[in-house]
């Protein structure tokens, strides 16, 4: 499961991007759930879940934000994984 965080914070910025449509967007959210699961910390997993259902109308937008900054999404990037 980490690979798959590893292989998300390696994409191109444009794919990024378009992951963060609002439809979309659940991706990040999903991809947030396997962090929580790999790091093994049930706060983090509810977290995300929130982020996944209720928070996927105004998620979009700190993501977009934030990959356009950072160059990763929220919370999901390569110096995050340790």
């Amino acid at each position: 499961m980490n690979e798959l965080l590893k292989e998300v914070d390696s994409l191109p910025l444009i794919v990024k991007v378009i992951l963060c449509i609002p439809c979309l967007e659940i991706f990040y959210g999903i991809c947030r759930i396997v962090k929580g699961v790999v790091k093994n910390d049930v706060l983090w997993i509810v977290l995300a879940v929130l982020t996944v259902f209720p928070g996927a109308f105004f998620m979009w937008i700190l993501d977009l934000i934030w990959v356009l900054t950072k160059g990763h999404a929220l919370l999901l990037g390569e110096e995050m994984l340790s």
